[in-house]
This record gives structure tokens, C-alpha cells and sequence, in this order.
């Protein structure tokens, strides 16, 4: 709600089957991973008229806590974008082998056009882990627009395919936080690169010890969560897309 309201605030869109562009001060609202999650997200995001970009990890579904067939199919009767997140979620994308990387796209992409009857164009970077060569790979596979986690308005292309930055909206982030992103307000928006850039010099510099230590950190949050009955849904994050300038 407080978005919606959010002073300054461009359109909704979405980046699908027509043409991908994007106004000024648009908000693409974009969700990971493909969790069951998405069904209750999505409906609270019609109720304000809003569609969403929805990125499954393709080796997940029909599995507990994530999306089954029939429902990837029922977000996109519904408008919603359904998109690639990777087929496995490697812990780092950008460290896997050229093979791998083009397999991750490629396969993903195959197994969600299947189930939609359509072409795949948009996909998301797992994990935050993103090189060119990624992205490389992803235009290789047919992938038109790719959203890395990078916290920027930015735009770039590669080998034909669109790349864009986004700003996340976790857990705890408060209302007031949340439409000042979507408005433009550079303060939140610089607070959240430096932060990120931060956090990207400490998964360089620790590696493989940086993901173990996030993991363990998030298996206790999720454990606090469980016992306030709070469940899976608790820990969604969400993430937009805002083309206003940083």
C-alpha cells in the first residue's frame, strides 16, 4: 500500500512478450527461487492491479515448499512472468564451468517453455553471484532480459540481452523504506549499494566460507521463525526493479 502510494511513482510493468522497454520511474516488481510462496505473493499484488516477474529454479519444482507445474501455469493465466532462476541455484554461478553455466540456462529455459507453451525471455541470476560471462551464457540460451542483484538503475547490454540492476525489499524493511525506493529517493538506494558492494568484497574475498556462514545464519532465522509460527513464507524477499536514476 505504501508503495502504491509512493509520491513520483511510475508505472507497474512488466517484461514479457511485448516490447522491452522500460518508462521513466517504472517498477518492475521481480520474486526468486520459486516457492510456494509466490501463489499468496501474487494475490496480494492483484488486489492492488500489479503483476509480478516470478523466477523459478527449474530442478525444484513439484518439490515441498516450491511451486508444482500446475501452479507455474496458473501464475501465468493469472499475468504474472514466469521466468529462468537456474535449473540447480548454484551457490556461485559465476565460478561454474563454461559447460555448466550454458547448461543452467539453456535446460531451465527449455524445462519452463514446456510447461508455459512459450518462449522464455526473462531470467534472473541466482544467488547474487554475476560476471558478464553469465549473462553471456543466458543470451546464448535465448534470454532477452536478465536481473542481476546489483542495487542500480543501470543498464547494459550483453551480446543482445538486456541487463538490470534491483533493489531488494526484505524482511523487516519498513513501508516508508519501501516508497522511497520505488520513488526515486537516492538516500535508501545509496545506503543499499554501498551495502551491497560491501557484502560483494566479502564473498570475493572469503569464497566458499561466505556461503557456509550465510547459510548457517539463515538456517537459525528460519528456525526463530518457525517456532512463532511465522513458517517458510516469513523469509520471502522481494525485489523491484526502478528505473528512476540512483
Amino acid at each position: 500500500e505504501a508503495i502504491e502510494k509512493a509520491p513520483h511513482r511510475g508505472e507497474v510493468l512488466l517484461l514479457d512478450r511485448a516490447a522491452l522497454e522500460i518508462g521513466p520511474n517504472a517498477v518492475l516488481f521481480t520474486f526468486d527461487d520459486g516457492g510456494a510462496s509466490a501463489l499468496s505473493t501474487a494475490a496480494l499484488l492483484e488486489s492492488h492491479g500489479w503483476r509480478a516477474h516470478f523466477f523459478v529454479t527449474t530442478d525444484y519444482i513439484g518439490k515441498p515448499a516450491f511451486l508444482t507445474v500446475d501452479q507455474i501455469r496458473e501464475l501465468r493465466a493469472r499475468g504474472h512472468v514466469v521466468g529462468s532462476h537456474s535449473c540447480s541455484h548454484p551457490p556461485r554461478i559465476s565460478h561454474c564451468s563454461q559447460q555448466q553455466l550454458e547448461r543452467e540456462w539453456r535446460e531451465s529455459a527449455r524445462a519452463l517453455s514446456e510447461i508455459l507453451g512459450t518462449k522464455i525471455r526473462v531470467a534472473s541470476v541466482p544467488g547474487g553471484y554475476y560476471l558478464k560471462r553469465v549473462a553471456e551464457a543466458a543470451a546464448a540460451a535465448g534470454i532477452e532480459v536478465l536481473f542481476n542483484s546489483e542495487p542500480t538503475s543501470r543498464v547494459e547490454r550483453v551480446n543482445g540481452c538486456l541487463v538490470l540492476g534491483r533493489y531488494s525489499i526484505r524482511q523487516g524493511v519498513s513501508a516508508e523504506a519501501a516508497a522511497r525506493i520505488a520513488s526515486g529517493d537516492w538516500p535508501p538506494r545509496l545506503r543499499q549499494y554501498v551495502f551491497w558492494n560491501s557484502k560483494k568484497i566479502a564473498k570475493h574475498l572469503a569464497g566458499s566460507y561466505y556461503i557456509a556462514l550465510r547459510k548457517s545464519v539463515l538456517n537459525k532465522i528460519a528456525c526463530k521463525l518457525s517456532r512463532r509460527g511465522l513458517g517458510d513464507d516469513a523469509c520471502s524477499d522481494a525485489q523491484f526493479r526502478s528505473s528512476s536514476s540512483k
